[in-house]
């Protein structure tokens, strides 16, 4: 049984009041809160134990090194991968999708070659595809999501062609909420060939990931959604995608021995491991994957699903309210608007006055704003720490936003 009352004593934050009112946080899907563990390790790690890795022999640094290092292999259990040498160590998803497009794509892409894209992307996954398109040739092919806000996994599959180099697809929807069916879509592609990429930024975060079972060849999040710091993330690579890469930035750690004519790189993963790493940041991020994984992030799902169905039955009850997007398997993110409201903006400037914290704008999604014909939009997201009484917060919130605004 999940104790959302034992969990939230372990985030101070949530403890806070902000205008007068109790902290109410609905914007986990642009970062998480921190837990105490986490602050803890980060506090202890500059304070006790820093030093930088991979270079010293001295003490500090030997700690230091086997704490960061030890992540890799958090991660790969977090995301259940075979072999930790298939994780590599970041900023984030948006540098785990960049390095795929310079390390992967533009070494196995031309000029006319397609990847095959959701609408419903995050610009981390649609931007760095572009620069392919502008400096390369590469075509981008997009696929739409119906009136509720699905994405039809064989639509997907129905999008590549002959000239399909790559599919690169969000695991659940930063606006909607939209899970998507990421193992049948790399069952798909792979039958026809076709490498997959999964940006789990949001997936990860809400449910249990385990990337043997989908079978996709990449696979990225961030460590700032997972209750660690700013900074840290990770992406799960095949082996065999792996050895079809070259190495996206230059520097110390990514090489073995540097001359004058030429170079030798290191093995993968540290091959795409360029300069001073995010350590502190990194031994942090293994701290909250480990803190999530002792809550069970089956528990979380399960927990979080039953506020989900809450918050959609009363949000969907305010006749004045319009959720963007319904999806059939829905995570616990709502998008909306309001009757009256002249923009977003205005909308979540009257809930923080009453102490909750939404996001407003078009949420790094914009050609899923263009599709659905909204500029913008409210977003509420939950995680595993929010209750059903900031759920009662958020409507009555909500009733007051339009006595004002409509």
């Amino acid at each position: 049984m999940f104790d959302v009352n034992a969990t939230r004593k372990d985030f101070p934050i949530l403890s806070r009041t902000v205008n007068g009112k109790p902290l109410v946080y609905l914007d986990n899907g642009a970062s998480s809160q921190k837990p105490q563990v986490v602050i803890d390790a980060v506090t202890k790690a500059y304070a006790e134990e820093y030093a930088n890795v991979h270079r010293g022999l001295h003490f500090l640094s030997n700690l230091a090194t086997e704490k960061y290092e030890s992540v890799r292999g958090i991660v790969a259990k977090f995301l259940g991968a075979r072999d930790e040498d298939e994780i590599v160590l970041n900023s984030g998803t948006t540098e785990g999708i960049n390095m795929v497009a310079y390390g992967w794509a533009m070494e196995n892409m031309s000029a006319g070659d397609e990847i095959v894209l959701s609408v419903m992307e995050h610009h981390a996954n649609i931007v760095p595809w572009h620069f392919l398109r502008e400096r390369c040739g590469v075509v981008l092919k997009w696929v739409d999501v119906d009136h509720h806000g699905n994405l039809d996994p064989q639509a997907v599959i129905d999008a590549i062609g002959p000239k399909t180099r790559l599919v690169a697809v969000t695991h659940m929807s930063n606006v909607l909420g939209t899970r998507v069916d990421v193992k049948a879509i790399t069952k798909g592609a792979h039958a026809q060939g076709v490498p997959v990429l999964v940006d789990g930024s949001q997936g990860a975060v809400h449910a249990p990931v385990n990337v043997d079972d989908i079978g996709c060849d990449f696979y990225a999040i961030t460590g700032h959604k997972l209750c660690g710091p700013s900074g840290s993330g990770a992406i799960f690579v095949k082996k065999e995608r792996m050895a079809e890469m070259r190495p996206f930035i230059g520097g110390g750690d990514m090489i073995k021995e540097v001359h004058k004519d030429h170079v030798i790189y290191n093995d993968a993963p540290m091959k795409f491991e360029a300069g001073t790493p995010g350590i502190v940041q990194t031994i942090g991020f293994g701290v909250a994957l480990d803190y999530l994984m002792t809550l069970g992030m089956d528990k979380i799902a399960a927990y979080e699903d039953q506020l989900t169905k809450e918050a959609a039955q009363k949000l969907g009850a305010l006749n004045f309210l319009h959720l963007q997007g319904q999806p059939n398997d829905k995570g616990a993110i709502f998008s909306f608007t309001l009757d009256g409201a002249g923009h977003a903006h205005d909308i979540s400037t009257i809930l923080d006055k009453r102490g909750i914290a939404v996001r407003a704008g078009q949420h790094c999604a914009g050609p899923l704003m263009d599709h659905m014909g909204i500029t913008a939009s409210c977003r509420a997201s939950f995680a595993f720490y929010n209750t059903s009484q900031e759920i009662d917060a958020l409507v009555d919130a909500l009733h007051l936003a339009h006595d004002l605004l409509g």
